[in-house]
């Protein structure tokens, strides 16, 4: 379970590392079902990075793989391609989605954009360190 205690931080680590780098991002942390828990985005993120925050939080959650480790097999010719379309247009195939897990088993997710799929990788990674 991801609680909204959990997900406060989990956003604040990711808020820090995406300060460190200079970077305003938007970060959605998702719970077990891929629903949304908490949202939050830094002053100066882009609004068009909401959506793909929260839904890549989505995605990683419902296919419990990070979203720069799915986004390979989504190419054309590759066995997943295609796959955004799937789930009423709410799969994100960019960088930036970690799923977060507890006693090895997956309970929610991280969906971090606003910057290059590198930098919402970084910034999503530290925030699921913090889970």
């Amino acid at each position: 379970m991801v609680t909204l205690k959990d997900a406060k931080r989990v956003i604040a680590a990711a808020e820090k590392k995406a300060a460190e780098i200079g970077q305003p991002m938007n970060i959605a942390v998702a719970d077990a079902g891929g629903n949304l828990v908490a949202h939050v985005r830094m002053d100066g993120a882009w609004i068009g990075s909401i959506d793909i925050s929260i839904k890549k939080a989505y995605t990683s959650r419902a296919f419990n793989i990070a979203t720069k480790d799915l986004a390979p097999h989504c190419q054309s010719g590759g066995q997943f391609f295609g796959i955004h379309a799937s789930n009423d247009g709410r799969i994100m195939i960019f960088a930036g989605g970690i799923p977060l897990k507890r006693n090895d088993g997956v309970v929610g997710a991280i969906g971090v954009s606003g910057g290059s799929g590198e930098q919402d990788h970084a910034v999503a990674e530290a925030g699921a360190a913090a889970f």
